[in-house]
């Protein structure tokens, strides 16, 4: 077998060289006593717990038998510009909230969060619509009200009062770490800077960027049924790879596939893992891109995947036709909540939502009226589909596989837009 080594080409081929951006930031310190050494990392430390002072979050209080004390941690962030540049030093002083007890330190956990559907919906009407965009980024914000438990936690590292080192600190009000950013002009979701640190974190930085996130076949490896050896490390990174999904969709599938395996990771599945972060070395440049020629007209398109299921017989034609409804109930709900958020913000729709599938089998059940007996154990997403069909708020279309875009995730071999 002749190979380009062998005659003498030493020159990189075109089609696997992947234009790779770098941003450069200043490095985010491993340790408070690396911070307190750097001027401008220990004045935002400063602001932090000017912060805190000013809007009375503890008192401190002598140290008695039989509390639950918690300890605290600095975490460090660079804050950018939407060009890459820097912002500010960012320095947040967080609680351990990990060892707090049920009954003793907290009766209740809420966490607010908002869906990724929602901001990329208010993003694209801003776009659209041409409203103005403001960067809001607010240091501390404080709850108003004091909280129902008593909560104790160790002085922060490096701010110890010298008075009185050895007391507690006890929180009075709950502070609450908020961010949101967005980059002005054309809207460009990006997490570049994410990226980056992850393949730092994963000394994966200087690693030989790949096309495509999953391999046609699986990799070579060593023993690739032994358990992987540190499984933490695993569910860490792909718990990141998670949040990165947010602007790369085209990891959607790849990552779901790693996140099967977070019980008992193999070194097959390490691997897998490490051919993502080789992709995403390659293609940090990408994100999400929202045009002002946008439609505010929703459409879907459904697919399921049958990678698993190599033979083809009557019933695995049920079990395609099964598949592919339930993922069209699961798309439906997506679109209702989409036109809730739209309606709720006052964004009338000139037309229902229009949903796509390739399944025709699937797309006639969404349409007659009689429910075929092999539906019964699938009736509530045959009834809610129906429901919207029948009511005219959600239109079902068939498309072409060629043209089905949702397929494209289903692929090892991806065409990377955005």
């Amino acid at each position: 077998m002749t190979t380009r080594s062998r005659v003498g080409i030493v020159k990189p081929n075109p089609k696997y060289a992947l234009s790779v951006i770098t941003p450069s930031t200043p490095p985010e310190p491993k340790s408070v006593k690396v911070a307190l050494r750097d001027p401008s990392w220990h004045a935002a430390m400063k602001d932090e717990m000017h912060a805190l002072h000013h809007n009375n979050t503890w008192t401190l209080v002598p140290r008695q038998p039989g509390m639950n004390v918690i300890g605290c941690r600095w975490i460090f962030k660079t804050k950018l510009h939407s060009d890459g540049s820097l912002d500010r030093l960012k320095a947040r002083l967080v609680a351990k909230g990990y060892n707090q007890r049920e009954g003793v330190d907290f009766l209740e956990t809420f966490s607010p969060v908002i869906r990724p559907a929602t901001i990329r919906t208010v993003l694209t009407l801003a776009t659209v619509k041409g409203w103005s965009l403001r960067q809001l980024d607010v240091k501390n914000a404080f709850l108003h009200g004091y909280l129902d438990t008593a909560v104790f936690m160790d002085q922060p590292p490096g701010f110890a009062d010298s008075t009185l080192p050895h007391h507690l600190s006890r929180f009075v009000s709950l502070c609450v770490q908020h961010w949101f950013s967005v980059s002005l002009g054309g809207i460009f979701l990006s997490q570049s800077k994410y990226m980056s640190d992850l393949l730092h974190h994963t000394t994966m930085l200087d690693c030989k960027p790949v096309a495509t996130p999953m391999a046609s076949k699986q990799p070579c490896v060593a023993d690739p049924d032994s358990p992987y050896k540190d499984v933490t490390e695993y569910r860490q990174i792909v718990g990141t790879l998670q949040y990165l999904t947010l602007t790369r969709p085209d990891l959607s599938y790849a990552v779901n596939s790693v996140c099967q395996y977070m019980h008992a990771p193999t070194n097959a599945h390490y691997q897998m893992v490490k051919r993502i972060l080789r992709y995403v070395k390659g293609t940090l440049s990408l994100g999400v891109r929202i045009l002002r020629e946008s439609s505010l007209d929703l459409y879907a398109f459904s697919d399921a995947d049958w990678a698993w299921l190599p033979n083809y017989t009557a019933l695995h034609h049920w079990l395609f036709t099964e598949a592919e409804y339930r993922a069209m109930a699961s798309t439906a709900a997506e679109l209702t909540w989409i036109s809730f958020i739209l309606r709720d913000i006052g964004v009338s729709q000139a037309q229902p939502p229009v949903l796509f599938c390739d399944n025709l089998s699937a797309l006639h059940m969404s349409v007659n009226p009689v429910l075929h007996a092999r539906t019964k154990h699938i009736a509530i997403d045959y009834h809610f589909v129906r429901e919207k069909v029948a009511l005219g708020s959600l239109l079902t279309r068939f498309v072409p596989s060629s043209l089905q875009i949702a397929g494209s995730v289903h692929q090892a071999v991806v065409t990377c837009c955005v």
